[in-house]
């Protein structure tokens, strides 16, 4: 997943330059395909720990995904807050 999305958001940026030509949305992308990712980063952290750790499979990647969600969660509410635009 990490390795693909540089790619789909490379292609992305293309697609709206070729259908658009604004370089505002293009730029809003841009800068929201950051802020989106940085919560999902966690979880590529907490997954391998977990699984050193003789947690089972499943365990560690509902746990993964669940934070992922509660820092998704964190980030919408929090953002705005501090003048992100989401």
């Amino acid at each position: 997943m990490i390795a693909y999305l540089p790619l789909i958001s490379i292609l992305a940026m293309i697609w709206l330059w070729r259908d658009t030509g604004d370089t505002a949305n293009i730029s809003a992308h841009a800068e929201a395909t950051f802020w989106f990712v940085l919560p999902s980063l966690p979880m590529f952290l907490l997954v391998p720990a977990m699984l050193r750790s003789g947690f089972g499979f499943w365990t560690a990647m509902l746990t993964g995904c669940a934070i992922t969600v509660a820092f998704f969660g964190i980030l919408v509410w929090v953002g705005p807050r501090i003048g992100l635009r989401l």
